[in-house]
């Protein structure tokens, strides 16, 4: 025993059961290797003042000298404080970052919107988790395109609220349920048999966001982590989780970036699952410039909406680097987000692009409409189309610049409660206003989709409703109208109905959606004129002669 203690080996020992432990537990502390990445600057410059201030303290003799010296480390680290997390100026630089890398495109003419989804988000989610049991939760809905429809998709995983079930049950299907439709169904067909050991809600090395960091190599623990979860088809059918990652890159003041995706094939628990999942996690890393390899993840929702919102925010910064500063502001903007909206922008939007001059393509894009930062200030700045595949690009419509004077999402709420005082608007809240952009009576029109959501009392989420009232609110008219939710080809039809008289008055446009009579009804008008015609007897004539000999012979006999 001396000579084991003598000759190190406890120490040698120490260092294996460190090496494992580092090796085994890096889900548990890359949380702070990730830490250190997004404020090494931060960290570094801190360091270098400590170590030269701790310095020259310990150098000087005396006392006055070393309380100056210590008032100077007070007083930098103070401003530190006060510059970068008080006054903010640590993510305004962030944010400046993502700008200057910002792949820009300023587009001179709106795409029209298509495949409208009618129901906000909360509505679906409160709605999906009616239809499960206790035992069961379900994961965020996220809009994401399968067999060629766009479909809400969630899992039904175990409960938080029962750790067994957790620690030992998988998620054994997924909620697929179209966005178009305005009767939601959550029964058997929309209700898909598909088995991942691997889960958003599971416990351990089988919890999501555990499996996919163990995954990452020793350069992506530093520089990625997971973001959003969505539930698809791949290329051959199957269902997979893709998990959205978050690129952190620069150095000076890093900053996030769409980094890939982790798919995780579906598939039941066994050994050897276990052991690829505690040794080198679960999921097959697809970088973004491989993703076109892949097209289930062409034109798709796989972006993390950490990353959208800041990529939206940074236009602030097209006036100008000092211009969101607070003494100019001139043409900063801000990422609205309603108080009484428990999902904040980006929409999730279908949008068409077939007939503008970008060579953008059509499909699902995160949606932001910003707005001057002041609080009283509600008018629409800028429209921003994101990919949500994570296309390296940013689109962007300057309705300032354009002046339209349109209306933002921050007005819309007032609009809507003005226009029907008779609903009891403290359950009632107007959400969710994503764009609806189409061509009416000769021009391109922005209207913004609300629903109307219930809260019920005491509760803090939306209760959702299978026919929930729609309201379009035209964005530069400002006036609501009332749409039916069950007839959404009826829609423009009844926009214009509403709206012609004041479009005509104001544009001197024509008349649009006249009546005409179809081809085939002219047919069927003329088949039953003909039909109508009595058929002529030749023998009548000589029937009714006869008929009247006949009748004057009886009366001489009578």
């Amino acid at each position: 025993m001396r000579l084991f203690w003598k000759n190190g080996k406890p120490a040698i020992l120490t260092y294996i059961l460190l090496v494992l432990a580092l090796f085994f537990f890096r889900d548990d502390y890359q949380p702070v290797l990730l830490f250190l990445r997004k404020y090494i600057f931060i960290i570094l410059l801190s360091g270098i003042v400590l170590f030269f201030g701790l310095r020259k303290f310990r150098k000087t003799a005396s006392t006055g000298g070393r309380l100056g010296i210590l008032g100077i480390l007070l007083v930098f680290f103070g401003l530190l404080y006060m510059v970068g997390w008080h006054f903010k100026m640590y993510d305004y630089m962030k944010t400046y970052n993502v700008f200057n890398h910002l792949n820009k495109v300023e587009i001179n003419e709106l795409p029209l919107t298509q495949n409208e989804r009618i129901q906000p988000l909360r509505n679906i989610f409160s709605m999906a988790n009616e239809s499960v049991g206790e035992t069961k939760d379900v994961s965020l809905p996220h809009l994401v395109r399968v067999d060629g429809e766009n479909k809400w998709t969630m899992a039904i995983q175990p409960s938080e609220k029962y750790t067994l079930q957790q620690i030992s049950d998988n998620t054994e299907e997924v909620f697929s349920v179209s966005s178009t439709t305005p009767f939601p169904r959550f029964s058997s067909e929309n209700r898909i048999p598909v088995v991942f050991s691997i889960g958003e809600s599971l416990k351990f090395s089988r919890n999501t966001y555990n499996a996919v960091v163990q995954r990452f190599n020793p350069w992506m623990l530093f520089n990625y982590e997971p973001g959003d979860v969505f539930y698809m088809k791949n290329d051959s059918g199957k269902w997979v989780e893709v998990v959205s990652l978050i690129k952190w890159k620069g150095f000076l003041f890093p900053y996030p970036t769409f980094g890939g995706v982790m798919v995780i094939d579906n598939g039941e628990h066994d050994i050897n699952d276990y052991f690829e999942r505690v040794l080198i996690g679960k999921g097959s890393y697809i970088s973004p410039d491989e993703m076109n390899n892949h097209p289930y993840l062409t034109r798709q929702n796989t972006l993390s909406e950490k990353v959208s919102r800041i990529q939206a925010e940074s236009l602030k910064f097209l006036g100008g680097f000092s211009d969101p500063l607070p003494w100019n502001m001139e043409t900063a903007v801000k990422i609205p987000d309603l108080p009484d909206d428990q999902n904040e922008q980006p929409f999730v939007t279908d949008f068409d692009f077939s007939d503008t001059d970008t060579n953008a393509y059509s499909g699902l894009y995160h949606w932001f409409g910003l707005e001057p930062v002041g609080d009283e200030r509600t008018s629409l700045t800028f429209s921003v189309f994101i990919p949500a595949d994570g296309t390296d690009k940013l689109y962007y419509y300057d309705h300032a610049a354009k002046k339209q004077g349109y209306a933002g999402v921050s007005a819309m709420p007032l609009k809507v409660i003005e226009s029907r005082k008779e609903f009891d608007w403290t359950v009632n809240k107007p959400v969710e206003f994503r764009p609806y952009i189409k061509d009416i009576a000769g021009r391109k029109r922005m209207f913004f989709l609300g629903t109307i959501s219930a809260i019920r009392e005491g509760s803090d989420n939306f209760d959702g409703s299978a026919t929930p009232d729609l309201a379009l609110i035209d964005a530069e008219y400002r006036d609501v109208i009332w749409i039916d939710v069950k007839h959404p080809s009826q829609w423009d039809k009844t926009v214009y109905d509403q709206l012609n008289e004041a479009w005509r008055s104001s544009e001197g446009i024509g008349y649009y959606f006249v009546e005409e009579t179809k081809d085939i009804d002219i047919v069927e008008q003329a088949i039953d004129s003909v039909l109508a015609i009595p058929r002529v007897d030749k023998n009548a004539e000589e029937i009714e002669r006869l008929q009247r000999q006949i009748d004057s012979l009886k009366s001489i006999e009578n």
